[in-house]
């Protein structure tokens, strides 16, 4: 029989990624103190409550979903899940570093810690109400619905400095995947994480040297569509503008963002390296062409993320308000 080839191949091929020797994707092993039942007795109504005040914000304001997702990211990103990046320590914490400047969201965490003390004092921990309040924004705007494991426990330091090392988005696709790897994250989660820029929205600032100054050149980037260019040369004439990740269905949590790619409509360079790397590129494609593996595969990866170097047990602890250690 010949070797499977085209999209049938590489949507195997996405899946082989997880799979280790008893065939358990390496995922869904248990980590010691992390348990799906973890609050069943403690704080029964604790997913409830998250669940309520998410929706109720995104309401409000849809965009937070985007942001609340970001959020999560740059938590787990320096030294795992343990709610530092809600930690306010001016000009000392993550929350300081340049690189968070465009966070928002940590009011809400707060507002949603506090309404869980009311219920369960010093019983849920930041850095679980975080995970949760991430899987949930992205349900509300349409990703998949995932189960989580609890019993994360809150971090005591947080260093701006060590926040400065997240990616910025001109980053090369080996620093890249090296990144993902340091979270246990594999290039598959890598393109699959990326697809988050299916909504929300970027500073002009951050990409603004791809329209006019690419590469010391006094030139715009080659690799962006023409039109596009056009668009976003008149759309940031400031470097305070922003402007959509996804230029087709920035509302919709689909994969445009993949097809845009096809089409040198990624807003950031590191969105558009992804199609041209021989490493990221088919993986690129295959979620171009299946929405439902695009949502298979943002679920598992955001599940991943959630287990990446967590504090358990007595290796931290739970905090009464998120922006302070106790």
């Amino acid at each position: 029989m010949a070797r499977p080839m085209g999209l049938l191949y590489l949507t195997l091929l996405l899946f082989s990624v997880f799979a280790i020797a008893d065939d358990t994707p390496a995922y869904l092993l248990p980590v010691d103190g992390l348990d799906p039942d973890y609050y069943k007795k403690s704080c029964l109504d604790m997913e409830a409550i998250i669940q309520r005040m998410v929706k109720q914000l995104l309401k409000d304001d849809y965009t937070y979903g985007a942001s609340l997702i970001r959020l999560h990211f740059h938590d787990c990103a320096v030294n795992g899940c343990d709610g530092s990046i809600l930690l306010d320590i001016p000009n000392t914490s993550e929350k300081y570093a340049p690189v968070s400047a465009t966070l928002r969201g940590f009011d809400f965490i707060e507002d949603v810690k506090a309404s869980i003390e009311a219920k369960c004092p010093r019983t849920v921990s930041c850095a679980d109400i975080l995970t949760a309040v991430a899987r949930d924004a992205a349900h509300v705007i349409g990703a998949p619905y995932w189960s989580l494991n609890f019993g994360r426990k809150d971090g005591r330091i947080s260093f701006l400095e060590q926040a400065n090392a997240l990616p910025m988005g001109r980053e090369s696709i080996t620093d890249l995947i090296m990144y993902f790897q340091s979270m246990g994250l594999s290039p598959v989660d890598l393109v699959s994480l990326q697809g988050a820029h299916t909504i929300g929205r970027s500073s002009c600032k951050s990409f603004a040297q791809r329209l006019y100054n690419f590469q010391g050149t006094n030139n715009a980037d080659p690799t962006l569509n023409d039109q596009y260019l056009n668009y976003l040369q008149r759309k940031c004439s400031k470097d305070s503008e922003y402007t959509e990740l996804d230029a087709t269905t920035p509302t919709i949590f689909d994969n445009a963002y993949y097809k845009n790619l096809q089409n040198n409509m990624g807003l950031l360079e590191t969105d558009q390296k992804m199609w041209v790397d021989s490493r990221t590129g088919p993986i690129v494609k295959a979620l171009a062409n299946q929405q439902d593996l695009f949502y298979a595969q943002f679920g598992a990866a955001m599940v991943k993320l959630s287990l990446s170097n967590v504090l358990t047990n007595d290796e931290g602890e739970v905090r009464i308000k998120c922006s302070a250690v106790l």
